[in-house]
């Protein structure tokens, strides 16, 4: 059957953006006139732009590197300091680009992507810019003595991909990227890596390894560790599914783990993240476990493993994170935190000693003498300062009701916190007394337990009243945490709202095995988790369906979506933002071929039987009654294609039903490329909320 919204598909075509700047003047119409809007958004920016938020820094030899954003600089300043400066309350901050500066002069919306520093000389950085949020980007040769861009340095063009250096002394880089016909995989990434020297021409470039078309994404890495200096290709062959092969003089050399685990080599170690059972010399590791084996003993052929985590009914393996002597493992019970310090045996004789003897002990969060304040049901994540040196960890902690706090934790070599020095806090944008942050757990359909967090308004009384904002997302294995947003709380909790966070199936809160729960023709979990979670919202008396919004992006976009066409009845107002809804199209559009292992094969009709279950745009019925839906999503949006979310609007609009469209030019997948229009979006996604579930202005 013919779309008769295919045209929207056309992403800068004269008539869908004309279409889309009517839409747009109806958004704004509708929900910037509230007198409620001008407020919401000033709030937001303010938030956004406050010059007392976190610089979060990374060490790179003797200084600590920080990207800031703020109303001054919305587009951003790359600068660093040093350890001393960046103690004291004002550090003293050397610029080194000034992305709206170099916008202004070259007349192109940059948005920074980041950038990797010469080790060790630390005197050249490779620097990615993007056009307007996009993934696709530039990568250019920066000089960190003279503080420009090399002339005739290393430039790798516009294209998804990205660049490395690949040798220590700056001669050398790798470079996967569009080298023209045949060198993209069918989701539009690399699909071959180069290795370029200095004063070669880029085509002149050895090929290092070509993947197949059907790869997902093919990239490169180098490991300059003093002592184990080496280089990868990885080829991902498709999500959940990849292979590690080191870059060695005589060749190639993969490193035999299956396909679906996670490896990380560290020093003398290979350590394993398994996302399936995996048997082994006659011993079956479960999926979830992290295991370890001497890297060169496990390349010449031997199998030998250590278990150093196995999951529970209710633990997972969040984060894994190495240092100079240790790997530190970030771990979710029940969603709720907890570290570990794994230290690895002696070695002798210039070799590894047997797979055994690792030690563990909890990870202190304070240092003798000194008291560990973690907010109750927050966040705890931790990341090497420099892991090729010393066993420094940055310690960050947050809660819904909790500012972030940055500590930096100093180990010893048995693993023992020696010091815990706070660096910064967050201010509170919000006054959170009398809030309370609560964990329930609501009964699926199938009798799963699915938990969710509750932030409730003071003195909360549960008569099905209270504006109520349900958030989730359910896919690609990744787990919604507790964290500190003073935008949420300024825009809602402070203005009387509850806001909830469901981690359903899909998602990682337990590990592979949640995330695999809901795979493919096990999508339905997914939503009828997050509709458990709204049903036992009313069944507590927190609120109703005609008070009760929900919100998701992405992935978190086809959950709404499906819960508008689903189950409409248990919402009075939804927020899609840039969302897939046409689940039959997905995989010809933009990077959607990359996500088959997530949702499966359209074009497949024994698994499309399965994948219109979840199709909003084919689900919807124009004879049923549906909540109010505002749809926004991003013209630059090269990953999840703007079409879906105007077919779907325009879909709806031609049926009379209550719908809302907004369209950013810039912002890519997230949205939205600076400050000032991140908070406008958010604005218009609570002035809708607030007006939708019958709060006025």
């Amino acid at each position: 059957m013919s779309d008769p919204y295919a045209w929207l598909e056309d992403v800068e075509g004269d008539r869908p953006l004309e279409w889309v700047r009517e839409r747009n003047a109806h958004a704004e119409d509708a929900l910037v006139a509230s007198p409620r809007f001008a407020h919401l958004e000033a709030e937001i920016l303010e938030v956004l732009d406050s010059t007392a938020k976190i610089p979060a820094v990374v060490q790179r030899g003797a200084h600590l590197y920080n990207f800031w954003t703020d109303a001054d600089h919305p587009r951003g300043l790359w600068r660093r300091t040093t350890w001393e400066s960046y103690r004291t309350d004002v550090p003293e901050w050397e610029v080194l680009l000034d992305v709206d500066a170099l916008a202004e002069e070259e007349g192109v919306g940059w948005v920074w992507h980041g950038a990797e520093v010469l080790y060790p000389s630390r005197e050249r950085a490779l620097i990615s810019l993007s056009r307007g949020g996009s993934d696709a980007d530039v990568t250019r040769e920066f000089d960190l003595t003279t503080l420009a861009f090399v002339p005739d340095g290393f430039v790798r063009e516009e294209a998804k991909g990205g660049m490395g250096w690949a040798s220590t002394d700056g001669t050398q880089v790798f470079v996967f990227s569009d080298f023209g016909a045949g060198t993209l995989t069918r989701s539009g990434y690399p699909r071959t890596v180069r290795r370029w020297r200095r004063g070669e021409s880029l085509g002149d470039a050895g090929v290092v390894y070509a993947g197949a078309e059907d790869d997902m994404y093919i990239g490169a890495g180098a490991d300059f560790t003093p002592g184990y200096e080496r280089a990868f290709v990885m080829r991902a062959i498709q999500f959940y599914e990849s292979e590690l092969l080191e870059i060695r003089p005589e060749g190639l050399r993969r490193v035999e783990v299956p396909r679906s685990s996670e490896p990380i080599v560290w020093r003398d170690w290979l350590l394993v993240h398994l996302r399936q059972d995996w048997e082994v010399e006659g011993v079956t590791y479960p999926a979830g476990s992290l295991i370890a084996s001497d890297y060169e003993a496990h390349l010449a052929g031997r199998r030998s493993f250590t278990e150093l985590f196995c999951p529970t009914a209710s633990t997972s393996l969040a984060d894994v994170t190495v240092t100079r002597h240790h790997v530190v493992v970030n771990l979710l019970d029940h969603v709720v935190n907890r570290l570990e310090v794994l230290t690895p045996p002696e070695r002798r004789d210039g070799g590894a000693d047997d797979d055994g003897g690792w030690r563990r002990r909890e990870l202190e969060l304070a240092g003798e003498g000194q008291d560990s304040h973690l907010p109750r049901l927050g966040m705890i994540a931790v990341s090497a300062v420099n892991a090729r040196e010393t066993d420094d960890l940055w310690l960050t902690t947050a809660g819904f009701l909790a500012p972030s706090t940055l500590s930096v934790l100093r180990l010893d070599e048995d693993g023992h916190t020696i010091t815990a020095e706070p660096l910064k806090a967050m201010p509170s944008f919000f006054d959170a007394t009398g809030m309370e942050v609560t964990q329930h757990f609501a009964a699926s359909e199938d009798g799963t337990q699915v938990p969710y967090f509750q932030v409730s308004p003071p003195g909360l009384r549960l008569d099905g009243e209270n504006p109520t904002l349900l958030y989730g997302y359910g896919g690609f294995e990744v787990p919604m945490m507790p964290a500190y947003s003073p935008a949420m709380g300024r825009a809602w909790l402070a203005r009387g709202g509850v806001y909830v966070v469901a981690n359903i199936r899909g998602g990682g809160e337990y590990g592979p095995r949640w995330h695999q729960a809901a795979l493919k023709e096990k999508r339905h979990r997914a939503f009828e988790d997050f509709a458990a979670v709204a049903r036992d919202l009313v069944a507590r008396g927190v609120t109703r369906p005609g008070r009760l919004g929900a919100q998701g992006g992405s992935n978190g976009g086809l959950l709404m979506g499906v819960m508008l066409t689903r189950f409409p009845e248990l919402f009075g107002a939804l927020v899609c933002q840039v969302p897939l809804l046409d689940m039959k199209r997905y995989s010809h559009l933009l990077a959607g071929p990359s996500w088959m292992a997530e949702y499966g094969d359209p074009d497949d009709p024994t698994q499309w039987e399965w994948i219109q279950t979840f199709s909003p745009y084919h689900l919807f019925n124009p004879e049923s009654a549906h909540p109010p839906v505002l749809f926004t999503t991003s013209t630059r949006d090269d990953r999840v294609h703007p079409g879906h979310a105007r077919k779907m609007a325009a879909l709806m609009a031609a049926s009379g039903k209550d719908v809302t469209y907004f369209e950013n030019i810039e912002g890519g997948h997230g949205g939205a490329a600076t400050n000032a229009q991140r908070a406008h979006m958010q604005a218009l996604a609570y002035e809708f909320l607030w007006q939708k579930l019958g709060v006025p202005s």
